[in-house]
């Protein structure tokens, strides 16, 4: 990804990047953004981008009166977790409760773990078969709960995304885009 970033800054060619696990470049990838446009996101899938959507209005609306859990599933392969669509599902939610996910994130629980801190955002991976990729936000209140889920059954729908991306960047100037841009969701 990097070496592409590269090529694509000294060619001006449009970029859309997939890629997560980009942390420590994220300067290289905003400086670049200044030269030509660029789509990047933790995922491609507009039903994924589309949950986004839904999980920041269920934040917003819901506040700190639901605990809130992320569930993701993906193939026995998979090297990371939990996903960067699960990490920035939590990003959402912290952002909307005014904090950062780092400050409130509990990955996994095991054994004797005691209440249940008010306001945490809880994490759960599972790895497994041949799972595509699986996402559900639950917000758990008093007497119900809501969960917003979206399964990928096929990675065509990755790249569906990524060709949509690729379309709506052609009349773009420069500047760091997500799939929320490409959708017209922001």
């Amino acid at each position: 990804t990097l070496k592409t970033i590269k090529f694509c800054s000294q060619h001006k060619i449009p970029l859309v990047i997939g890629t997560t696990g980009l942390g420590g470049h994220s300067d290289l990838i905003a400086l670049a953004a200044k030269h030509f446009p660029i789509v990047m996101a933790p995922n491609m899938s507009i039903g994924v981008n589309l949950c986004f959507k839904l999980v920041e209005m269920a934040a917003e609306i819901l506040g700190t009166e639901f605990d809130v859990e992320i569930i993701e599933a993906h193939h026995r392969n998979k090297i990371d977790a939990p996903s960067g669509t699960a990490i920035r599902m939590g990003e959402i939610v912290a952002s909307k409760l005014g904090k950062r996910l780092s400050d409130c994130a509990v990955y996994g629980r095991e054994g004797r773990i005691g209440e249940r801190v008010p306001g945490t955002i809880g994490f759960e991976t599972i790895r497994a078969g041949d799972i595509v990729g699986e996402h559900t936000v639950l917000f758990a209140g008093e007497g119900e709960r809501l969960e917003i889920t979206h399964r990928a059954s096929d990675r065509a729908a990755f790249a569906s995304g990524a060709m949509l991306a690729a379309q709506w960047l052609v009349d773009r100037h420069q500047g760091l885009y997500d799939m929320q841009d490409v959708l017209g969701l922001r």
